[in-house]
């Protein structure tokens, strides 16, 4: 089993920033990636970013260029920052780890308003 314990969610008017951590305990292997995921109201699950046990990021469309993800493989943490924020960037956001099982944390939430 692997916990996931997401951090940092609240509050961020439209420009600003906002970052989300997660860090991962249990049977942590490596080999792992590690990610986010976003839920609006009313809409399905999105991929925000990930990023691989050797260091490689992917992001969705709608957030590349403004969030950044990376990780401490000592930690076992994943740290999404989150620049440039805008309203539709309001969501939970989900910690993903994938390994030989996927798990999921509980959410955070974000919102994006003034």
């Amino acid at each position: 089993q692997v916990q996931l314990v997401e951090s940092g969610g609240g509050l961020v008017q439209p420009g600003g920033s906002l970052q989300l951590s997660c860090a991962a305990s249990g049977s942590v292997f490596s080999g792992n990636t590690m990610g986010w995921y976003r839920q609006a109201s009313g809409k399905e699950r999105e991929f925000v970013a990930h990023v691989t046990n050797n260091g490689r990021t992917t992001y969705g469309d709608s957030v590349r260029g403004r969030f950044t993800i990376s990780r401490d493989y000592v930690k076992n943490t994943v740290t999404l920052q989150m620049n440039s924020a805008k309203v539709e960037d309001t969501a939970v956001y989900y910690c993903k780890y994938r390994g030989t099982q996927n798990y999921w944390g509980q959410g955070t939430q974000v919102t994006v308003s003034s």
